[in-house]
């Protein structure tokens, strides 16, 4: 039988490698990246990306809940990127979806060096609730800067299997 492993031990893995590597990659089984434009509708091609990417592992369980989560992630990178001092064409949003087993790794970054920062969630406004939602819904999140420039936030959701 095998030992039950942590989920920081299992963000070690793309640590390693680095989420500049594993976004440039290409043709894994146990991966999904998808480019998207800094624009609205970049949110429903990342929820629908979300959704296939499960229902092809064997995980739709998970579809609404990391959908919710990579609608807000997809809309803070959409609305970081518009700030940012880097050129989006060098430094695209990109969701990825990677297969840990048991976990589902859901990262997107984007050109901005701003480091994501959870505010008091205003249930009246329209803003502010994104990072708590995110942190709800998946058993752990955090960010990683990238080598070249820019940020990946990141959440991890248990599969159970």
């Amino acid at each position: 039988m095998l030992e039950p492993v942590s989920a920081a031990h299992r963000l070690q893995a793309p640590r390693e490698m680095g989420f500049q590597r594993l976004l440039r990659e290409t043709g894994r089984r146990d991966a999904t990246t998808c480019p998207l434009r800094p624009q609205a509708d970049s949110v429903k091609r990342a929820r629908d990306v979300t959704r296939s990417t499960l229902r092809e592992w064997g995980l739709a369980e998970l579809g609404d809940d990391a959908a919710l989560v990579v609608s807000e992630l997809v809309t803070n990178a959409v609305r970081y990127t518009r700030y940012s001092a880097r050129r989006f064409d060098d430094h695209p949003i990109t969701l990825m979806l990677l297969r840990l087993a048991p976990h589902v790794l859901l990262a997107v970054s984007d050109p901005s060096d701003e480091a994501p920062t959870p505010k008091e969630p205003d249930f009246i406004s329209e803003h502010g609730r994104g990072l708590y939602i995110v942190e709800t819904y998946s058993e752990r999140w955090g960010w990683d800067a990238l080598e070249e420039g820019g940020k990946a936030v990141w959440a991890l959701f248990a599969t159970g299997r």
